[in-house]
Formats: structure tokens, sequence, C-alpha cells
């Protein structure tokens, strides 16, 4: 930057700003405003058609009865009872059972994408196994029915699988579905973690695995956190894999029964909402009470995940 001096003996500094009104810059800026301020209006109108027939639904039932009820049997004569609790049970065992299975798999992945495989094979494994995340959600739930479930039928004689549905083949299946979720957002935050520290521990004498697992680890477990339950919000919000494979069954029954058919949220409104139910029913409701627990219920994991990512976060200079 130069300097001038005016007739007067002033120093004068040149203007930073444009000397000509940027229309292109300010195009773009109103159109990143549009994008940002669209999904804040899309956000705001799902809140409002749940919220409206939600607050109707609850004029006919009490919520005590919605959230503590044991039977859920919505629009059956006068043997109705609209306890939710059954279904929020199986979809809570069914996510269970799936992280159990993609967070031991999806960490040991990206520990080994991260600090063991070379650069040209990590090109090859991690496209592969983003590809799972790419197969349709009925592909995956036909191979839980048909492949799943004969398998672990022979596999584990002592469980009980002769029915058709399985609440543990469709755990199973929806936790390898999310294991590249959680490989490819907890290889992100290991790789971002400073090289610096690495050479460091291994200039002290410390192996590879202890540099994994004492330096690595701990550097990104914001990332491996968020990874974490971000994969459980995508297990309860899963739909055609439990549609397919879990059953209608709504059960009290916990995750370690494995051969019990089970009916979970998601599958609750992909079978009722077909189009064959009367509008304005209470049945009709029940969609979208429904709807606005499972909603409530993945806001309150992602504000958790929030939280413990700004918990556990490590800021590096």
């Amino acid at each position: 930057m130069t300097t001038r001096v005016n007739e007067a003996g002033d120093v004068s500094r040149p203007s930073l700003k444009a000397s000509s009104p940027r229309y292109g810059e300010k195009l773009i800026k109103a159109f990143l405003f549009v994008c940002a301020g669209l999904s804040v209006l899309v956000t705001t109108a799902i809140v409002i058609s749940l919220l409206v027939p939600t607050v109707d639904f609850f004029t006919e039932v009490s919520i005590t009865e919605f959230l503590f009820g044991t039977e859920w049997r919505p629009g059956r004569g006068t043997q109705t009872s609209y306890g939710v609790l059954p279904i929020v049970v199986g979809t809570l065992n069914i996510t269970l059972i799936a992280l159990v299975v993609a967070i031991p798999v999806g960490l040991l992945s990206a520990f080994y994408l991260s600090e063991y495989a070379n650069p040209r094979l990590r090109k090859i494994v991690k496209p592969v196994l983003e590809v799972l995340a790419g197969i349709p959600t009925v592909a995956i739930g036909l191979f839980a029915l048909y492949f799943l479930k004969p398998f672990f039928a022979d596999l584990l004689p002592w469980v009980d699988l002769d029915g058709l549905f399985s609440q543990g083949v469709a755990g199973i299946a929806v936790g390898l579905m999310i294991v590249p979720l959680v490989a490819s957002v907890a290889e992100d935050a290991m790789r971002a973690v400073p090289p610096g520290l690495r050479e460091g521990a291994y200039a002290l004498g410390a192996t590879k695995l202890r540099v994994s697992l004492k330096v690595v680890f701990p550097a990104a477990i914001s990332g491996i956190v968020a990874a974490c339950v971000l994969a459980a919000s995508r297990a309860i919000g899963e739909t055609m894999v439990v549609l397919i494979a879990a059953g209608a069954s709504p059960k009290l029954i916990g995750p370690w029964e494995f051969g019990e058919s089970v009916l979970t949220m998601t599958a609750y409104i992909g079978r009722t909402a077909t189009g064959d139910i009367a509008t304005g029913t209470i049945t009709y409701k029940t969609i979208f009470a429904v709807g606005a627990l499972l909603f409530v219920m993945t806001l309150i994991m992602n504000l958790i995940s929030i939280r413990l990512v700004r918990r556990f976060r490590e800021v590096y200079e």
C-alpha cells in the first residue's frame, strides 16, 4: 500500500472500498441469504405441519396416556389405546442394536483408514466403504429379510428365529447401513489432528497403536462423538429397513430378545400413511403425533451432539 501527500502536507491513504459497485458480489450474497432463509422456512413449515394435527390429537387423547401408556391399539373399535411407549421402545431397541454394530466397526475402519492404510489403499477403500451409504434402504431391508435372517438362524440355533420378522436382524441391518457414516465422519476428525502431535509422540518412542489410542483418539473425540450421535439419529429415523424386517408388533421387550417382532415409530407412520385413512380421524392424527414425538427425539439428540462437541472440542493454533 502506498501513501500520498497532498498539497497541504497531509498524508492520505487510499481507500480499500471498491471504486464501483460490485453487483455480482451483491447478487451472490443475496442468493446465499435466500438459501439460508429457505432452510429456515422449510424447517418451520415441517414443524407447523406436524404441530397443528398433533394439537388436535391431544384434544381427544391425554398427553399422559400417549407418553406413558403401555398399549398401542389405535383405531380398533372400542378397544382403542394410544400408549406410544411400546413403539418408542421398539425404536430404541433397534437403534441400540444398530449402534452396537456400527460404532465398533465404523471406528475401527476409521482408525485403519486414518492411521494404518497407505494413501493409495485409502483412496480405494474409503470410496468402496462409502458406496454402502448409497445403497437404497429398501434393498438393505430385503437383504436383511432374505439373507441375514436365514444366516443368523443357522449361526444362532438357540435363538428363536422361527417368525418372519426379527428386531435383532433389523437392528444389524440398520447398523451395517450406518457404518459408512460413523467411519467417514470419524476418519475426517482423525485426519484433522495436526501431524505434529503424532510426530511428537513417535519422537518419544510411542508405538503406532499407542499414538492412535492415546494421542489421536483424544484429540479427535469431538468429531467421534458427533459421528456416533449422528449415526444414532440416522438409525432412529430409518424407515424402510424396519418396515420390511422388524415386523409390526408393538411390544414392551428388551433389545436382548433378538428374534421378536417389534413396531417402530417410523414403521407405524409408513404403514399407516398410505392414503386409506380418512382425513381428520383420530387414526389419521396419530401419524402426526408420532411424527412430532420422533422429531422431538431427534432434535434432543442433535442438541446433545452439539453440546458434546463443544465440550470436548480441541482447538489447535
